[in-house]
C-alpha cells in the first residue's frame, strides 16, 4: 500500500515538474516581428511548442483588450492550427494574445499549456512606408504574375528588402529574403526592394518590407488551385470609393455568377464569361465585410475575401492620387503663370515705350511747380528709408541735367 502510494505521488512530482517545465516552452510569434503594427494591414501569430514528445496538439487563442467590454467574435480574425490571422487591422484589435496548447495523454485527459503574452500596439503608418501590390489583390490564380514593390527610401541607407513568411502549419516557419531563387520569383534589376511572381504555391505568405528606416506594411497573399477565386482591393479604400470586386473562373464561361456578402445573395450576374465584375458605387462601411462569389449551380464557390472600408483617408492616400493631386496643382500654377505673363508683358512694354520717348515732356519743369501735399505720419521701416533715399538721388541727379546751376 505504502509502495503503491509512494508511487503514485512520485508520478505526480514528475508531472507537475514535466508540465512546469513545458510551461516555459509555448511560445507566441508575431508576424511582422515586433509589437508595433499598422492600421489596414494583416498580422500573423504563431504558436509554437518546444517538445521532444510525440503528442498531437491542439491549439486555442485567448485575447485581453484594454477596454473595458469584452472582446466579441470578429470576421477578420480567423484561427487555423496554431496560427491567428488578423485582416486589415482596426484600433478594436489592441491588446494582449495569449496561446493555449492542450496535448492528451495515453488515459485520454488533456494537459494545456499557456504561452506568454504577446501585446500588439495598433497605430497608423507614414505614407512613406507603404508597400505596393500590383494587381491590387490578395488572392491570385496559379500562373498570373504579380508585383511586390517597397516604398521608396527617404534617405542614403542601403534601402528597403521585401520579406516573405510562408505559411507551414505545424513546422516551425522561416522568413526569407525575396530573390532570384524564391519560387517564382525574379528580383528588377537586381534590385531587392521590388519582385515580380509568377504565382505558385510557395508565394503564398505574408509579405513586407524591411530597412534601416523600419518596416512597412504588411499584406497577407493566397495562391489558388482551385476553379474559382474573388479578387477584392488588398488595402483599405475609402468612403465615397467605387469599388470593384472581380468574380475569376480557371476555365470556361458561366452563365450566371451569385456573389455573396457574410453569407447572404447580394448580386447576381447574367454575365457570361471567365471574369465576371460586380461594381459598388460609392462604398460607406456598411460595405465592409466577407465576400465571396460562386457559380449557378453553387459547385464552384470561391474562398471568401475582407473588403475593408476606413472612414477616411488618413496616410493612405495613394502614390497615384498623389501624383494628380500635384498634378493639378502644378497645372493651376502654370496656367495662373501664363495669365500673369501675358499681362505683365504689354504693360512693361508699354512703360519702357512711355519713359523712352517722353521723359522730358513728362518730367516737371522745377520743383515750384510741384503742389505740397501733406503726407500722413509714419514710421519709415528700413525699406522704406533705402528706397526715399535711391529716389531722392535719382531726382536730384536729373534736376541736374535738366537745369544746371540750380
Amino acid at each position: 500500500m505504502n509502495i503503491l502510494l509512494t508511487s503514485s505521488l512520485l508520478a505526480a512530482v514528475v508531472l507537475q515538474a514535466a508540465t512546469a517545465a513545458e510551461t516555459l516552452k509555448v511560445s507566441v510569434s508575431v508576424w511582422p516581428p515586433g509589437s508595433n503594427v499598422y492600421l489596414g494591414e494583416c498580422v500573423l501569430l504563431q504558436c509554437s511548442v518546444e517538445s521532444n514528445s510525440s503528442f498531437v496538439w491542439s491549439y486555442g487563442w485567448l485575447k485581453r483588450s484594454p477596454h473595458s467590454a469584452p472582446p466579441t467574435p470578429n470576421p477578420r480574425h480567423l484561427v487555423f492550427g496554431d496560427s491567428y490571422s488578423i485582416t486589415a487591422v482596426t484600433r478594436e484589435d489592441t491588446g494582449s494574445y495569449q496561446c493555449q496548447a492542450r496535448r492528451w495523454d495515453s488515459n485520454s485527459s488533456s494537459v494545456e499549456f499557456l504561452s506568454q503574452t504577446a501585446t500588439l500596439s495598433v497605430s497608423e503608418l507614414p505614407s512613406a512606408s507603404l508597400l505596393t501590390l500590383t494587381p491590387s489583390t490578395r488572392q491570385f490564380f496559379r500562373e498570373e504574375r504579380f508585383t511586390v514593390q517597397c516604398p521608396v527610401s527617404q534617405t542614403n541607407s542601403s534601402g528597403w528588402r521585401l520579406k516573405h513568411f510562408p505559411p507551414i502549419s505545424g513546422v516551425r516557419p522561416r522568413v526569407s529574403n525575396t530573390d532570384p531563387y524564391s519560387p517564382g520569383a525574379a528580383v528588377s534589376a537586381g534590385r531587392s526592394d521590388r519582385c515580380e511572381f509568377t504565382a505558385d504555391s510557395g508565394n503564398s505568405g505574408l509579405y513586407w518590407c524591411q530597412g534601416a528606416e523600419g518596416r512597412s506594411n504588411a499584406v497577407y497573399i493566397t495562391v489558388s488551385y482551385g476553379a474559382i477565386i474573388l479578387k477584392t482591393p488588398a488595402f483599405p479604400v475609402f468612403e465615397g470609393d467605387k469599388v470593384v470586386l472581380v468574380c475569376q473562373y480557371w476555365v470556361g464561361n458561366h452563365s450566371k455568377t451569385t456573389f455573396f456578402k457574410n453569407g447572404a445573395e447580394n448580386f447576381t450576374s447574367p454575365g457570361s464569361d471567365r471574369v465576371i465584375k460586380m461594381t459598388l458605387e460609392n462604398v460607406t462601411q456598411e460595405d465592409e465585410g466577407f465576400y465571396k462569389c460562386a457559380s449557378q449551380d453553387r459547385k464552384m464557390e470561391s474562398p471568401e475575401a475582407w473588403l475593408s472600408v476606413s472612414p477616411h483617408r488618413g496616410n493612405f492616400t495613394s502614390t497615384d492620387e498623389r501624383a494628380a493631386s500635384n498634378s493639378g496643382s502644378g497645372k493651376w500654377v502654370i496656367v495662373s503663370c501664363g495669365v500673369l505673363l501675358l499681362f505683365l508683358i504689354p504693360v512693361t512694354v508699354w512703360l519702357l515705350h512711355h519713359y523712352r520717348f517722353c521723359t522730358c515732356r513728362c518730367w516737371p519743369f522745377s520743383k515750384e511747380r510741384l503742389q505740397a501735399v501733406e503726407l500722413p505720419a509714419t514710421k519709415q521701416d528700413v525699406t522704406e528709408v533705402q528706397w526715399d533715399l535711391s529716389w531722392m538721388e535719382m531726382s536730384n541727379l536729373l534736376d541736374k541735367q535738366l537745369f544746371p546751376g540750380t
